[in-house]
């Protein structure tokens, strides 16, 4: 069974519980801040180890100290999905543990 797009009202509420994300270009984004290169890569396999295990993968890009996720779900036509937020909510829960602001 496809996976269905959220309405726009239901992402607007999923949005505010997760402070610091965002939709751009029709993508759920986040940027880390962190104090340095290592932590911002320590992250980054973190993430990937979470979106092998959800089997749902953002676009990861890391910077000196910075690490953002873009995703959206391809199955669903490039739409955001519940599979969407739960890997944003998956990522926010962690990301206390590697000092990220």
């Amino acid at each position: 069974m496809p996976t269905e797009p959220l309405p726009p009202e239901e992402i607007e509420e999923r949005l505010r519980k997760l402070p610091g994300w965002s939709v751009e270009d029709g993508k759920l984004t986040r940027t880390y801040r962190l104090r340095k290169h290592l932590p911002a890569a320590a992250m980054a396999v973190h993430v990937a180890a979470i979106q092998e295990e959800l089997n749902h993968h953002s676009d990861l890009t890391l910077g000196y100290n910075t690490l953002t996720l873009a995703v959206h779900t391809h199955s669903a036509g490039g739409a955001l999905t519940h599979l969407d937020f739960d890997l944003a909510t998956r990522v926010e829960a962690v990301a206390g543990a590697h000092d990220a602001q």
